[in-house]
């Protein structure tokens, strides 16, 4: 296998499977992550957005979400790079 599968692989792994409302409610926490808001106010405004798969987040859970978004944000990234 070569390294671009591998990381392929790995990536589905930790992003794992997605319904379509949910890849629309992570794409609008990244817009907003992306124009430079906190993770906090952008899960605000997704959950706005799309109140059927709002995000509940607290001071125990906010830091595994925030490194959720940010690992998605990266995995973007790479994929633009890729293409």
């Amino acid at each position: 296998m070569d390294l671009f599968s591998h990381y392929l692989q790995r990536s589905q792994e930790s992003i794992g499977d997605r319904t379509r409302e949910e890849m629309r409610f992570d794409k609008e926490v990244l817009r907003w992550l992306r124009k430079g808001k906190k993770i906090q106010k952008a899960i605000e405004r997704a959950n706005k957005k799309y109140p059927k798969e709002a995000l509940e987040v607290d001071k125990k859970t906010i830091n595994d979400v925030s490194a959720h978004y940010d690992y998605i944000l990266e995995h973007e990234d790479i994929m633009k790079k890729m293409h």
